[in-house]
């Protein structure tokens, strides 16, 4: 718990003290996940996914209960967050709001990315599909990742593109 509060502290120049650390959302949906996540793992599903709502409503971050999360993850802000059931994400993994760890259709399966340990995700970014953002990385704002990113890499920019056109 204390760990959480620091790091909120550290990676927020807005918080003071970890007292008021304790208000922020992602020490709130972390506190949801951990417990929806390791219900999830003894396969009581119903109430996993109820305490992960009440994580949704309360904070405006949805984490489903499957993602794997590991040590010192921050979500700046947090609203708008959406993390899929079969998303990894490492260690010391920063992500500001509106980011998506999103899969691409109803298969069944890895179906959302993993991220590597100490990267940073940019605000309302998109990340899509069974794809890996690999370590000390960087997304950039507003980014659409629809493949795989190399460690060490910056990747930024929309990938969208004319797929049909007057029918």
């Amino acid at each position: 718990m204390k760990n959480i509060l620091d790091l909120i502290k550290e990676n927020d120049p807005s918080i003071n003290s970890r007292l008021e650390a304790m208000l922020h959302p992602s020490f709130s949906i972390m506190i949801y996940y951990r417990i929806s996540h390791y219900l999830y793992n003894k396969r009581l599903y119903f109430i996993a996914r109820l305490i992960s709502n009440i994580g949704k409503k309360k904070t405006g971050i949805e984490i489903h209960p499957g993602a794997v999360i590991g040590r010192n993850f921050f979500i700046d802000h947090g609203s708008g967050t959406v993390i899929g059931e079969t998303a990894v994400i490492g260690d010391n993994v920063m992500m500001f709001h509106g980011t998506t760890l999103g899969g691409t259709g109803k298969d069944k399966g890895k179906r959302h990315p993993t991220i590597g340990d100490n990267v940073v995700i940019g605000a309302n970014s998109t990340i899509l599909g069974n794809i890996v953002v690999g370590k000390n990385s960087k997304v950039g704002a507003g980014s659409v990742v629809l493949s795989d990113v190399s460690s060490n890499t910056t990747v930024v920019g929309e990938k969208a593109k004319v797929i049909k056109f007057n029918n």
